[in-house]
């Protein structure tokens, strides 16, 4: 159990949040959301006791173990994978490097013997025997392969070195866990295999994610940091989503009601307080006027950019046609054979494991690359905007503000105009005039989507659309993605994304694809019979 007791956090005159009052108990999955900046991976660092609280504390049981998930990706670059797995218990892996250092000793003592003892029966209560074991079972479930085992982590890719800290955060049973962000940079079946392992978890996981369906499956507890506050409700995202969604609606309307009626009543004032034969009456009325507590509505942190997407002319019936497109990358077959014909309505995830391949498939349709071998052919009423997964071209050696920026991409050239349209995607006043290079990878996304949305396409190319954006930014692209009435060829991680957009599921597989019309849900289903 933690028991986080009138807990705040101050940076210099602003507190983050104040007042918390939380328990968190085994057994339980506690989602952790909020708006970007609303502080969520800090609240984890202070229940970790990695930064201190401006006020109040935490309490742990002295015999529960917490294991945090690690955000540096280059600490244990010099460490064996199996060995940075094994690392997550601290104790054990002490245990293990003074065995290794007490048995290397040529002369070996009594007092070591017994000092060996000591440790060997410490090492199996904490089940060492099996420590190789148990964590070469956790990388082979989140899709390190055994060949990469006794590599070294400086060698592994940022998925795999990725993987390779999550495991060692699930490792040796911990009684808490910590997981900042765990499903970054996982594949579906990654995430999969870690919703299983965190529903069968018996003790307390504290999780900060932008994943919704994985916050769906796995959370019992939400806990939302906003208005300064951080509260927990019984219920998983969409429960808390739709919930707080009502309560909203609920405050608009009676807000609109007193509203209404502090309007009548000032009307009634101003028209009848200088009349003598009604002056009686407009002072009772402003008594009136004075009790009406008009609940007013919390600034929310919370900020849902506006994501629409409009075609400037519908799609005729020949939209696109491609016919066994090949590409091979550092002499790896990236895309085998690659068939497929774009329908009217169609909206059609790519997935696989092969990202490097998704990549190039999008780019070969964007017209960025050619096929090796094969042809795209694009229908004469079609017209496309393409989102990279890398954005950096568009950004790094620009000089450009964001007003200035964004009218590269606009027919209509006005300042006012482009402050309207930054503003409802989130840059408003000063924030139009930032320097477009040093913007945050969200704040790219978000720009990359507004540069779409001045097109007018009626087919949009969007690969990893969601990576970098907050909840409130995804949900608005998804809303506007179901909206969309044009085509949309897309890849992205987020399953709840794939399932709400997509009519069509196209599998990249070594050997060509796999073309279902259906939604993902069924596809995963089909698939795992």
């Amino acid at each position: 159990m933690i028991t986080v007791s009138d807990v705040s956090l101050q940076y210099g005159g602003t507190k983050l949040f104040k007042d918390v009052n939380l328990k968190f108990t085994p057994g339980n999955c506690y989602g952790v959301i909020g708006a970007n900046g609303a502080g969520k991976s800090t609240f984890l660092k202070i229940l970790s006791g990695e930064i201190d609280s401006s006020t109040g504390e935490v309490s742990i049981p002295s015999n529960i173990r917490m294991s945090v998930l690690k955000q540096d990706h280059y600490q244990y670059d010099e460490c064996q994978v199996l060995e940075t797995v094994i690392r997550g218990n601290a104790r054990l892996y002490e245990i293990m490097q003074e065995k290794e250092a007490l048995y290397a000793k040529e002369d070996f003592t009594d007092e070591d013997g017994v000092r060996a003892s000591e440790l060997e029966g410490e090492f199996a209560e904490m089940n060492g025997w099996e420590a190789e074991s148990e964590a070469s079972q956790l990388l082979q479930g989140l899709g390190v392969g055994i060949d990469l085992h006794y590599n070294l982590m400086k060698d592994l890719n940022g998925g795999d070195k990725v993987k390779v800290l999550l495991a060692q955060a699930l490792f040796g049973q911990p009684g808490i866990l910590l997981l900042d962000e765990p499903t970054n940079h996982l594949d579906i079946q990654s995430v999969n295999w870690l919703e299983d392992f965190l529903l069968d978890f018996p003790g307390t996981v504290i999780v900060v994610s932008h994943d919704r369906h994985f916050l769906n499956t796995v959370c019992t507890h939400t806990v939302d940091i906003d208005y300064g506050k951080i509260k927990m409700y019984v219920g998983n995202y969409d429960f808390w989503y739709e919930s707080s969604q009502m309560i909203q609606s609920l405050m608009k309307a009676q807000n609109k009601k007193n509203e209404d009626k502090i309007k009548e009543l000032q009307n009634f004032i101003t028209r009848f307080s200088a009349n003598k034969s009604k002056s009686k009456q407009a002072t009772s009325r402003r008594k009136m006027l004075d009790k009406i507590s008009l609940e007013e509505m919390p600034a929310s942190s919370r900020r849902y950019p506006f994501v629409a997407f409009n075609q400037d002319r519908e799609v005729g019936n020949e939209i696109l046609y491609v016919e066994n497109v090949s590409k091979t990358i550092d002499g790896v077959k990236v895309l085998d054979n690659v068939t497929f014909r774009v329908n009217k309505e169609d909206k059609i995830a790519i997935i696989g494991e092969d990202e490097i391949g998704i990549t190039a498939l999008f780019k070969i349709l964007a017209g960025e690359e050619e096929p090796d071998t094969g042809t795209v052919k694009w229908g004469v009423t079609t017209s496309t905007s393409y989102f990279p997964k890398d954005n950096s071209e568009y950004f790094n050696d620009c000089d450009l503000d964001l007003i200035n920026w964004l009218r590269q991409y606009s027919d209509e050239k006005s300042e006012s105009y482009l402050r309207g349209f930054l503003g409802r995607m989130l840059f408003a006043g000063e924030d139009a005039l930032k320097p477009a290079k040093v913007l945050s990878g969200g704040e790219k996304v978000r720009c990359m989507l507004s540069r779409m949305m001045l097109a007018g396409s009626n087919v949009l190319l969007l690969d990893q659309p969601t990576n970098h954006l907050d909840l409130e930014s995804i949900t608005a692209l998804n809303n506007g993605l179901i909206n969309f009435k044009g085509n949309v060829l897309f890849t992205s991680h987020d399953h709840q994304f794939i399932q709400t957009v997509s009519n069509r599921i196209i599998e990249i597989k070594t050997d060509g694809i796999v073309d279902r019309m259906m939604s993902y849900d069924d596809y995963l289903e089909q698939k795992n019979k």
